[in-house]
């Protein structure tokens, strides 16, 4: 995978030429593809409508504005200080993405990224390939109860993730996404890096089972319980013993 950065009048795009050969700046936008759809949230997942599936099949693509959450995003909505060129969000989750899908991680491919400076902040969006017929952990689970093995394996696919030292800045039900074949994916790397081991392991995981029990609290019909996070957990640390 190469990288192509082009600079642009407020900014700079990066991008590789094998997936988009040709790159503007209006493909961050809506309004730069044929066929651009809003990508929904439910049971409070919502997104904060900054996601997109654009472009026409067999191959679309995922268009996402940054933009920030908590108190601070009810204040300033999307936009960041800036640091320099090589440390704003987009092209640091592409590089980290792009790392990712060479070792063949389960991660989205990173087709482009995109920055504007105003001033002493930027704004920042990201396109990468939709990976085809995936679903949220948290509809997966919503459809009808897993089985014991289910669970084990997703634990397993977590650890192999914390194996590579890959930590996700926000691993909950929504950024999991499940395959056809039952494999994990993991999606959104904002603010994600490579690490070596250490606290952050547990720290996600808990971040993970806050994520569930949420689930579970606003829709008591979610397929989810205690012994259900202990299979979890039993492929997360089989899969760490047998590393």
């Amino acid at each position: 995978m190469t990288e192509t950065v082009e600079k642009t009048a407020t900014g700079a795009l990066l991008y590789d030429k094998a997936i988009i050969n040709q790159i503007s700046e209006d493909r961050f936008t809506p309004g730069g593809w044929l066929h651009a759809e809003l990508l929904k949230g439910s049971l409070g997942s919502g997104g904060r409508g900054n996601t997109m599936f654009v472009g026409n099949v067999p191959r679309q693509f995922v268009l996402r504005h940054f933009m920030r959450g908590g108190m601070i995003g009810k204040v300033v909505r999307d936009r960041y200080v800036w640091t320099g060129e090589d440390s704003t969000r987009p092209f640091v989750e592409w590089r980290l993405l792009a790392k990712l899908a060479v070792n063949d991680l389960r991660v989205p491919r990173p087709a482009a990224a995109r920055y504007r400076r105003l001033g002493p902040t930027y704004t920042a969006d990201i396109i990468t390939v939709r990976i085809p017929e995936v679903r949220p952990l948290s509809q997966f689970i919503t459809m009808q109860a897993r089985d014991e093995e289910f669970w084990q394996t997703m634990g397993a696919a977590i650890h192999e993730f914390h194996g590579s030292g890959v930590y996700h800045a926000d691993m909950n039900a929504y950024n999991l996404q499940i395959d056809n074949a039952g494999k994990l994916w993991m999606l959104d790397f904002d603010r994600g890096r490579l690490l070596q081991p250490g606290a952050w392991q547990q720290k996600t995981l808990n971040r993970l089972h806050r994520s569930l029990v949420k689930i579970k609290t606003l829709d008591p019909g979610v397929h989810f319980d205690n012994g259900n996070w202990e299979a979890l957990l039993e492929g997360y640390f089989n899969a760490s013993r047998s590393a």
